[in-house]
């Protein structure tokens, strides 16, 4: 009587064709995810970028001028300086060498850093707050990342607004 060939109970040779073959698509798998996970976080980043413009949109104004755009987007830049406040207070009181939200500290001056130079050079990259139509995309967005892609972004620098 012939041996019934059990496949999942043998082991296989780690240069074999058929090891090689799972090897090979197991790191395409991952490599998939990766890149993946990475587009997943851009949009995020992005849609909370949007969502903070929707949000302070002037309602009775159906497109914004250079000096309204020019507000929104200092105001953007600043939005972490009460935060960085409150670290500082928090840092005085204890009298400690150390800090205690040091990484958190570091990770805003770093943003604030490379957003206010992006907006000095090239431009930040936002929805186009100058025209009608994008306008109403945004304010009809319900905060959802599948509907990034209706939005047309533009880099918008400082020698844009003046």
């Amino acid at each position: 009587m012939p041996k019934a060939k059990n496949s999942v109970d043998k082991l296989k040779h780690p240069n074999s064709r058929k090891t090689l073959s799972l090897a090979k698509k197991l790191k395409r798998d991952e490599k998939r995810d990766q890149k993946r996970l990475g587009t997943d976080i851009k949009n995020n980043l992005t849609g909370e970028k949007l969502l903070w413009f929707k949000e302070r949109l002037p309602v009775d104004t159906p497109i914004l001028s250079k000096e309204q755009v020019l507000e929104l987007i200092l105001s953007y830049l600043e939005r972490f300086d009460e935060e960085l406040q409150q670290i500082a207070l928090k840092n005085s009181i204890g009298h400690r060498r150390n800090r205690q939200h040091a990484s958190r500290e570091d990770i805003i001056n770093i943003t604030k850093k490379r957003e206010q130079e992006e907006f000095d050079t090239c431009g930040l990259e936002m929805p186009d707050l100058m025209d009608r139509q994008q306008i109403e995309v945004i304010r009809n967005w319900n905060g959802e990342l599948r509907y990034l892609q209706h939005f047309k972004l533009k880099r918008i620098a400082r020698k844009h607004l003046s």
